[in-house]
């Protein structure tokens, strides 16, 4: 049996799932943010229950929003203080006597994803994360690659390439990034960066869940900025597909549920990448909320 827990910053989940990868049974409790012990204890528990309800002792996996740090064993976590600079992967495991791996959230999606009975059949896999930020991970032959420090695949921190001056226009002011740098990624095209845009335009403050309403009601201005942010996501995608050269691209996160996005998305992307390369599938998410504990689990397969 896997076990994959995904611990955020209110809800720890736990997935139980079998060697067919199917789920088994699930679980959530409420995240100790702040008291290390009590976080460690509830997800011993949580591992012990899962021991009992399978009558065996599972594989376990956690998936969190942050970065292991590889040099000394200790992880970065904004939204679960308690774990912050904590070696919560080794002492977890003495308490367990048993291996735990651990990634960040973003490669646990992109696991869980690469690990669909058809996605299975493309050797490279890129799972890009359209949230209120915007997250990647890579998967080559069913293993996450990590690199140095745990942020391969992390798309929204890149610089946006000078396409994007050509779409918006050279004056066009960069916004800062919450990791204080200014031109990431992730300032025009997560959910976020998509409601900064329209705003910026029609200085109409509206979220991306109200101007995708607006859009599907006809609404021409809605149409036109939907248009502009469909060809920003193509000329960085094709950078990155430069780059890495998937063969599958998962879609994740809110804005993926937009239809508008994957409308020729394939032609805009060609228009970005080297005359010889042919563009990858592009698929919607198909696991959901579940994708967390999923890509924790799979953690353990090969």
């Amino acid at each position: 049996m896997y076990y994959g827990l995904d611990m955020g910053g209110t809800k720890i989940a736990l997935g139980i799932y079998d060697s067919q990868r199917q789920p088994v049974w699930s679980t959530r409790v409420p995240t100790p943010r702040d008291d290390y012990s009590r976080l460690l204890a509830t997800l011993e528990q949580l591992v012990h229950e899962a021991d009992r309800r399978t009558g065996q002792q599972g594989t376990v996996g956690i998936g969190v929003p942050g970065l292991p740090v590889p040099d000394d064993g200790t992880l970065f976590s904004a939204n679960v203080p308690a774990a912050r600079g904590r070696t919560l992967q080794a002492d977890l495991a003495q308490r367990l006597q048993r291996e735990v791996r651990i990634d960040n959230d973003a490669n646990c999606f992109a696991l869980s994803e690469a690990w669909d009975d058809e996605f299975q059949a493309y050797p490279v896999v890129f799972g890009l994360i359209l949230g209120t930020g915007v997250g990647g991970g890579l998967i080559v032959d069913g293993k996450p690659v990590t690199g140095r420090n745990y942020i391969t695949g992390e798309l929204g921190h890149l610089r946006l390439p000078v396409d994007v001056l050509d779409i918006l226009g050279r004056d066009f002011p960069l916004p800062q990034c919450g990791c204080g740098k200014r031109g990431c990624i992730e300032t025009l095209l997560s959910g976020t960066g998509f409601a900064w845009l329209w705003h910026y335009d029609t200085q109409q403050t509206l979220s991306a869940p109200e101007i995708i309403t607006r859009y599907y009601q006809g609404d021409k201005l809605a149409q036109a900025h939907t248009e502009r942010y469909c060809e920003l996501l193509a000329a960085c995608l094709g950078s990155l597909l430069t780059l890495v050269d998937p063969h599958l691209v998962v879609l994740g996160g809110g804005l993926s549920n937009f239809a508008a996005l994957y409308d020729g998305l394939e032609q805009r992307v060609a228009k970005y990448l080297l005359p010889v390369a042919r563009t990858p599938r592009f698929a919607q998410a198909r696991h959901g909320d579940a994708g967390g504990t999923r890509g924790a689990a799979f953690l353990h397969l090969r």
